[in-house]
């Protein structure tokens, strides 16, 4: 398999794994100790990984933007080799609260120069690469919003836009206006409600990037109903996947994925990535890892072929067998109205 691919139509090329950078910093525990990742994003570079994916509000409450005042540091060496992307439009309705936190959309042109202006300085960088309106906000057309986008094309300070959490009709209405190259979507054997838009994706020319393609990392199978997770700082302890019954609930799921692991001598994660990668020559998964074992085994995906057939199979089977809830996102909630 193509160790590069183009997101749809916009002729951007990224690695065929990218990197979810989240999780060094927000949602799965204490930040990691930003030297190692540091590190860790270098070897990531070295490896052949060219795609970088962060966000304004990936961070804690004494630095809510970490995650991309980390990855300007660390990639800054490498600038000219790697594609970053970023977002905005949202802000957390209570920071200091443990997570989830519920999300306030915002995506006033007012509100998208800011933010851009304020990621273009911690990302050390002259341009996004890859810039995504995060959640849509109902408040704000998405004319409106493909405007804005395309005005930061003209000024030189993004190279191309997208969206995520994308539905159909918004999609088609915002890429009338300013053509996007990206949806980010949830996407895994365990959430396959976007499939749906595959055909949309096709016809306009769309990329797909699939964060959370393990399942916030339950296919992994490296937990069980023995693993505990900080309800602090770790959304995982709320996440419905990673409840103790939960585990049981997956049995069947689980052992479809090992006995593909064992006959592709593969691992679950490379199976789970594979399954995606197969399926469409435009979806980009970014697994989020601290890890540099993870780094070499998700990469190692993209070595594993699986036919229509074998891809038909698998969906049959997800399609019929019992498998738990899985963490569909933040709830998203209304501004407050101003006195």
């Amino acid at each position: 398999m193509n160790k590069f691919r183009t997101l749809g139509l916009s002729g951007l090329r990224v690695s065929s794994i990218g990197l979810g950078c989240m999780g060094m910093s927000h949602a799965y525990g204490k930040p990691a100790d930003k030297d190692d990742m540091i590190r860790l994003i270098a070897d990531a570079v070295e490896m052949g990984y060219t795609f970088f994916d962060t966000a304004e509000i990936y961070g804690t409450p004494q630095e809510p933007h970490h995650n991309e005042l980390l990855l300007g540091e660390a990639l800054q060496p490498y600038r000219d080799r790697v594609v970053i992307s970023s977002k905005f439009g949202l802000t957390f309705d209570n920071p200091e609260g443990a997570g989830p936190h519920p999300l306030i959309p915002d995506s006033t042109p007012e509100a998208i120069r800011k933010a851009v202006e304020g990621s273009l300085r911690r990302l050390k960088t002259d341009r996004i690469d890859l810039y995504f309106q995060h959640r849509i906000d109902p408040n704000v057309a998405p004319e409106e919003v493909a405007a804005t986008m395309g005005d930061l094309i003209r000024e030189g300070k993004i190279l191309h836009w997208g969206i995520s959490e994308a539905n159909e009709d918004y999609l088609r209405r915002a890429h009338a206006v300013c053509p996007v190259a990206a949806v980010q979507n949830r996407y895994s054997m365990m959430a396959r409600w976007y499939e749906s838009l595959f055909s949309v994706l096709n016809e306009l020319g769309i990329g797909f990037v699939a964060f959370s393609p393990l399942a916030n990392g339950f296919l992994t199978g490296g937990y069980d109903s023995s693993s505990k997770f900080d309800p602090q700082t770790d959304y995982r302890a709320t996440m419905p996947q990673f409840q103790k019954d939960s585990y049981e609930q997956n049995r069947e799921l689980m052992s479809l994925i090992e006995n593909i692991a064992e006959q592709k001598h593969a691992t679950l994660s490379q199976i789970s990535l594979a399954w995606m990668l197969n399926k469409e020559s435009w979806i980009v998964p970014i697994p989020g890892t601290r890890h540099l074992y993870r780094l070499k085994e998700n990469i190692g995906a993209t070595d594993i072929n699986l036919t229509k057939e074998e891809l038909k199979a698998i969906d049959d089977k997800l399609d019929s067998m019992p498998m738990s809830q899985v963490f569909g996102g933040s709830k998203i909630i209304s501004p407050p109205k101003a006195k």
